[in-house]
């Protein structure tokens, strides 16, 4: 486990294990980070890699093990507590609430996600949609989106609830070299902001832009953990996405 005792940590997952029925998910699970870090993870299809994101961030909880925010522990608390904490994840598949503009899809995650008042909801939410460029589809209603600007929609939605870390699971997933690589310049501004960055990704390349740190699953447990370059030339990370981890 890679740890950075010269800061304080703001994430830690100790002996984190989850089992559906007889299947063992995540698997003696631990790690820290600090609050001004971006790490990457990475592993084959099945690794566990979105189910850790979920126990992180409080919409399963695990078997056994205990999930630390802000020197406390959170593992009691509910996705919505600890959003209202700062720990705030974007899904893999956007889900924007139908019936709604793209901005009242923000305002919702200002005022409920971040319990701000009205009138500060309103400028948080402006200014969400201004960093990740969507205020031009403001006023669209957010089920006619494409793909691209859904995914912006689901950061733009994470931001408006005000985080200090931030798990991202596969906002690179399903785009173009070209589209993924404008939503990188956003998450590069919000590294600008001292925004924390957890980011699971398949898209390596695109990853690398942003973590200074990788971490690599692989059967449900972390195989490697280090500086982005060592880990991908681990044999065992190699292995991993050669050999056929579990699909």
């Amino acid at each position: 486990m890679v740890t950075h005792p010269q800061q304080q940590a703001i994430l830690t997952a100790a002996g984190i294990h989850k089992r559906f029925g007889a299947l063992v998910v995540l698997d003696a699970i631990d790690f820290t980070m600090a609050a001004d870090e971006a790490v990457g993870i990475v592993g084959p299809n099945g690794a566990g890699k979105t189910t850790l994101l979920s126990v992180l961030a409080g919409a399963f909880l695990p078997s056994s093990g205990t999930v630390s925010f802000k020197g406390g522990d959170v593992t009691p608390l509910s996705a919505t507590q600890r959003c209202r904490l700062g720990l705030v994840r974007t899904h893999q598949v956007p889900k924007p609430f139908s019936g709604m503009t793209t901005f009242e899809n923000v305002f919702v995650a200002a005022s409920h996600g971040a319990g701000l008042g009205r009138d500060e909801a309103y400028e948080e939410a402006l200014g969400s949609l201004k960093l990740c460029g969507m205020l031009g589809v403001a006023n669209r209603r957010a089920e006619t989106l494409g793909l691209l600007d859904r995914k912006r929609l689901e950061l733009a939605r994470a931001l408006a609830a005000r985080p200090t870390l931030l798990l991202l699971d596969e906002i690179g997933g399903g785009l173009t070299d070209g589209e993924a690589g404008e939503l990188v310049d956003t998450i590069k501004e919000l590294r600008r902001r001292k925004i924390g960055i957890v980011w699971i990704e398949h898209i390596v390349h695109i990853l690398l832009q942003v973590a200074e740190r990788l971490i690599c699953m692989d059967a449900g447990k972390i195989i490697a953990d280090g500086e982005p370059q060592a880990v991908m030339g681990n044999p065992e990370v190699v292995r991993a996405y050669l050999g056929g981890g579990p699909k």
